[in-house]
């Protein structure tokens, strides 16, 4: 099977950018994906950040006109910060107003500014989130549902608007590469969306890691192997890389200001001021369209079955984000044909 891709668009703006200016673009890149041979559309969710974000579920209804054939979804929809039936009958919603496109990407979320502003501890993430991933699927099977759990009760309840994919939208699950936290994305998930920051052996270990524990639960089934990667693509491969490291340190300086995703030592060399690390060039595919090939190829090799790229972050500007998109379409998308 053939390496499948998906577009991240950009839903969080510098502080001085108002995003209602955006949407006009928004929907210029959805349209130009589907004609270019993407298979799907992702968007990202925080609150209370630095950066003016657009929530991920509003945001896909409103491009659900511009996205075509594509499927839309959330990378990642931080679950334990939601009550599973609004989420359930939300995303619900969205299947509908798609046509039955959705994918619910779901995460235990990191920001600890978050947590405490919802007035949810952190260290209840993993129960509320295991939780809450039964209930929707039990809600989304459209039968009625009593429910007993240590955060959520309720009794002979029925989801009001039944999903137009039977059983709901797939769940794709991110979760790091520790194996407490791969064998959960290999017991509730649909698919596993592995951190950006997972390279090289690693990888291959992790998804093999992924693989066994998913026999383990008794799932059937080739699942999908999704990663994120970072790309700028320009004919002049030096040129690529110095666009996009300035862009994207710029949204590193952003994010710096909470605590990170992950501790571990990889992550912590992603995001080293130091854009030109071996640990960057892995993860970042700043390049000509040849080295993007290769980089994709080498993905595909460790068992990758999806990759969604980013092409645009902080000011980068629109005409720069569709030229990396056009030279994907012509020069790197016919290498996974």
């Amino acid at each position: 099977m053939a390496l499948k891709f998906g577009l991240a668009l950009m839903n969080d703006f510098p502080p001085e950018v108002s995003p209602s200016t955006r949407i006009g673009a928004l929907r210029e890149q959805a349209r130009a994906a589907d004609i270019s041979g993407i298979e799907s559309i992702w968007v990202l969710q925080h609150y209370l950040g630095s950066m003016p974000t657009l929530q991920p579920l509003h945001l896909l209804a409103a491009l659900s006109a511009d996205t075509g054939r594509m499927s839309v979804g959330t990378n990642m929809y931080i679950l334990p910060l939601r009550h599973p039936i609004a989420a359930a009958e939300e995303f619900s919603t969205l299947d509908h107003l798609t046509g039955g496109r959705v994918i619910a990407g779901v995460g235990l979320g990191y920001r600890e500014n978050e947590f405490e502003a919802f007035g949810i501890p952190m260290t209840e993430r993993l129960g509320r989130f295991n939780e809450s991933v039964e209930i929707m699927r039990r809600l989304w099977s459209g039968d009625r549902v009593s429910y007993s759990g240590r955060y959520f009760s309720f009794d002979d309840e029925k989801i009001s608007l039944t999903p137009v994919q039977p059983g709901g939208p797939p769940i794709w699950v991110g979760a790091g590469a520790l194996p407490k936290a791969v064998d959960r994305a290999a017991r509730l998930g649909d698919a596993w969306i592995v951190p950006p920051h997972v390279t090289g052996d690693r990888l291959v270990e992790a998804l093999s890691l992924y693989l066994d524990a998913r026999a383990r639960h008794g799932r059937t089934g080739r699942p999908e192997l999704v990663v994120r990667r970072e790309i700028l693509l320009d004919e002049d491969r030096d040129r690529a890389w110095q666009l996009g490291s300035a862009a994207r340190g710029a949204l590193t300086g952003m994010y710096s200001a909470y605590n990170p995703p992950d501790r571990s030592v990889d992550y912590q060399h992603l995001s080293s001021a130091d854009a030109a690390s071996a640990r960057a060039k892995e993860v970042y595919v700043f390049t000509d369209p040849d080295g993007a090939v290769d980089e994709l190829k080498a993905l595909e090799a460790a068992g990758i079955t999806k990759v969604v790229l980013r092409m645009q972050w902080f000011d980068l500007p629109q005409d720069r984000m569709l030229h990396s998109l056009e030279l994907f379409r012509q020069k790197v998308l016919p290498a996974f044909r």
